[in-house]
């Protein structure tokens, strides 16, 4: 009998550690109308939400980012490449065009810095997934082509995903 009170209890503390926690910051838990393979970080760029799949279900995390402005946005199928915390950021040729005085390098952690506490860069690098230094920016068409999130969040999704994580940005 004690040896099944154990066995029970075993089993019922790996069903609770493999569920999903619940988002730490702005994240609702939603279920998406497509299918997508749990894991998989879907930017659905019309929307400004993004939505980390939690469950075969279509059960997912959504939080609401800043997206590409017009004509500055792009979609596809990609992956996160990798992962920093207080990252040091290099404005692109396309944003020194348009901002030439901008510093050449904003050093991470600078409250002048855009990418906030972390950054997730998705494919080649030309793009990342962020947090901000300017929450006012969340839910706007804003960016350059990434993918802005506030900072609790971008910590909380960043706590979720791996390097080699799939990106659908729609």
């Amino acid at each position: 009998m004690r040896d099944k009170i154990l066995l029970t209890a075993l089993a019922a503390a790996v069903v609770f550690a493999a569920a999903p926690q619940k988002a730490q910051a702005h994240g609702d838990v939603v279920t998406m109308k497509e299918a997508f393979t749990p894991g998989t970080i879907v930017v659905r760029t019309g929307e400004r939400r993004l939505y980390y799949v939690t469950g075969f279900g279509g059960e997912a995390i959504r939080y609401p980012v800043g997206v590409g402005r017009i004509g500055k946005q792009w979609s596809g199928t990609s992956y996160i490449s990798g992962k920093y915390r207080h990252p040091a950021w290099s404005p692109p040729p396309a944003v020194l065009h348009d901002s030439p005085h901008m510093s050449r390098l904003i050093p991470g952690g600078s409250p002048r810095n855009p990418m906030g506490v972390a950054a997730m860069t998705i494919g080649s690098g030309e793009y990342a997934i962020h947090g901000t230094n300017n929450p006012g920016s969340i839910g706007h068409f804003v960016s350059y082509g990434c993918i802005r999130m506030y900072n609790a969040d971008i910590t909380d999704l960043f706590s979720r995903v791996s390097v080699g994580t799939r990106v659908v940005v729609q």
